[in-house]
């Protein structure tokens, strides 16, 4: 048997990497699965997302609406099975469980999602607060799968910043809570298999150059204590298996290209705790780990990002690494019989009433869709040929404007005139029909970039200023569909010149030089281009270098709440690494010059 622990880091995304739900876990060759983070709530499980063939999944999702927490953990289970009823796969639960408390189980039982002070808890967590408990199962972080021979829990440990007081003491309750549960079961003689992203690094080894007070952290301290080697009942598996291996990490940061250089830490755990199946055999020289485990290993070569998209770092303003930023592990099991017949507990997903009604309702869901986009198309094909046939009148008149004021310098001061009566008059003057709309002008006459950087002409000759030409040339242009492609043809030479200097010089420089082989009539992009570039430099004399690689910074926004809250710095654009690799990043920081004038 084979288990897979793996934070997707999202279960949409990745289900679209691979194409499907199926795809992604046949990818895992694994008989059981367990996601962590995978971002849903309970109103969008559809079964597209929990239900694949040959696979029995139980889900958890959170429950809470505070800022920040909707949609954001959750956690599910996917079992690979041959048949979901009458069934001896060890693979297949006998029972399972969302959350670890008993009241969300209480409040399934009750069909009731309220509190209720009747709910029952499990035996030895009648001392911890009820609303505490509540609270900790309400964020979707545990699935308990009751496997025959092990009860497995699929766990999402909750993340605390160091200053968060609030977060700290959630943990530290979820833990508390958790091992009291653990300790239950234990003295009942079952075996537990706990697996998932505990948030939680043991020791140095398992954190890229980890500080001298790391392993002094409370919950480092707790994990410990949790294992054989220091009185406990776990077995790290992983580190049992390899307890030399350094550099074995599972969680890189995506935000600074930490996986670049396995600049990482390893909190994706498999732990195990129990005696072994074996009949009849001295139990002290045997246990769960020793008899039953065959391998233990993180899955570093698995494919996590979509086909096509390079995974390496290349720094620079928003950048950021496709797929999740977790590594799957797995663990193989040996010698593992099988269990009485059985068929697939009531919470499995083939119950959830959403996912029924989707299975129901697919083909009417999928004909009203159909009913409402044609009917939006047929309204605006009508809309566009009404407003098309307004602006190309109106660009007719406009041209013919145009060229008698070139012709006839006593026709400007009618131009000036037309433009100071007011719009209703002005299109009564052009002979365009009253009943039509006069498209509006940030609508249907978009300026020209090129408009922005031209000088208005006042040189007494008697034309129109550069704005108001542009607009004309601009109406005139929305009814050639070549001159459309063009402008979408500069729009998007202009964004690929707004981006960061340092990674695109080459090709802007390219651009500029095909720009300025152009004849002048057809130059427009290419001054564009040139106004562009003399900003960019400007831009960029302001941005420092870093001391380290005297390459150029990258901006950063401060997003945590505080004194420094939305303030600016520039830190290196190199990925994050080791401080021995000359390559990686090289520390730098430094505030942004800070614009707002003194009160």
């Amino acid at each position: 048997m084979k288990i897979v622990t793996y934070n997707v880091n999202g279960l949409r995304p990745r289900i679209a990497q691979h194409g499907s739900l199926l795809k992604l876990l046949d990818s895992l060759d694994a008989d059981i699965v367990c996601f962590q983070e995978t971002k849903l709530s309970r109103h969008e499980l559809t079964s597209d997302l929990v239900m694949a063939n040959g696979y029995e999944s139980f889900v958890s999702c959170t429950r809470t609406s505070g800022p920040g927490r909707v949609a954001y953990s959750g956690v599910a289970t996917f079992c690979r099975t041959k048949s979901a009823f009458s069934s001896t796969e060890v693979a297949l639960p006998v029972e399972a469980e969302e959350g670890f408390t008993g009241l969300v189980q209480s409040f399934r039982r009750n069909g009731s999602n309220t509190t209720c002070k009747a709910s029952v808890v499990h035996e030895g967590l009648e001392n911890f607060d009820h609303d505490e408990l509540l609270k900790v199962d309400s964020e979707g972080r545990c699935i308990v799968t009751d496997h025959g021979h092990f009860v497995l829990f699929n766990l999402y440990g909750p993340r605390a910043g160091c200053d968060d007081a609030e977060r700290i003491q959630f943990k530290l309750t979820f833990y508390q809570a958790l091992q009291k549960r653990w300790e239950i079961l234990l003295h009942q003689g079952r075996r537990i298999i706990v697996v998932g992203d505990l948030n939680i690094a043991p020791a140095a080894i398992d954190r890229c150059e980890a500080g001298p007070d790391f392993e002094e952290n409370e919950f480092r301290k707790w994990l410990r204590s949790m294992f054989v080697e220091n009185g406990g009942s776990f077995y790290d598996v992983f580190r049992s298996k390899h307890p030399e291996r350094r550099e074995a990490y599972t969680c890189w940061s995506q935000s600074t290209g930490a996986e670049e250089f396995n600049y990482g830490s390893r909190i994706d755990h498999i732990l195990t705790s129990g005696a072994c199946l074996h009949q009849g055999l001295d139990q002290e020289d045997h246990d769960f780990l020793t008899c039953h485990v065959d391998q233990c290993d993180i899955m570093t070569q698995f494919k996590r990002w979509k086909p096509g998209v390079s995974p390496r770092w290349n720094g620079g303003r928003n950048t950021k690494l496709e797929g999740s930023d977790h590594a799957p592990v797995f663990m193989k099991l040996i010698e593992i019989p099988g269990i009485p017949s059985h068929s697939t507990p009531p919470l499995s997903s083939r119950y959830a009433p959403g996912v029924r009604g989707l299975q129901q309702t697919i083909v009417s869901s999928l004909l009203k869709r159909q009913e409402t986009d044609q009917a939006k198309e047929k309204k605006s094909a009508v809309s566009l040929s009404e407003e098309t046939s307004t602006m190309c009148s109106y660009a007719e008149k406009l041209q013919m404007s145009l060229s008698s004021s070139s012709l006839h310098p006593a026709s400007v001061g009618e131009a000036d005139s037309l433009r100071s009566l007011p719009n209703s008059q002005q299109t009564k003057t052009l002979g365009e029909s009253p009943t039509k709309k006069r498209p509006r002008k940030s609508r249907g006459m978009q300026l020209s970039l090129k408009s922005f950087f031209q000088k208005c002409s006042n040189n007494g000759e008697g034309v129109l200023d550069s704005a108001d030409k542009t607009c004309s040339e601009a109406a005139i242009k929305a009814s050639n569909p070549e001159s459309i492609g063009r402008q979408e043809e500069e729009k998007e030479e202009m964004n690929h010149a707004l981006e960061p200097i340092s990674g695109e010089s080459t090709s802007n420089q390219g651009l500029i030089k095909e720009a300025a082989q152009m004849p002048a009539e057809n130059n427009t992009s290419g001054s564009a281009l040139l106004e562009w570039q003399r900003i960019q430099q400007m831009m960029q004399s302001s941005i420092p270098m870093c001391k380290g690689h005297k390459e150029a910074c990258v901006p950063r926004v401060v997003k945590k709440a505080g004194p420094t809250f939305g303030r600016r710095f520039y830190v290196c654009a190199r990925p994050e690494g080791p401080s021995s690799n000359p390559e990686a990043n090289c520390g730098y920081f430094k505030w942004a010059a800070s614009t707002s004038k003194p009160k």
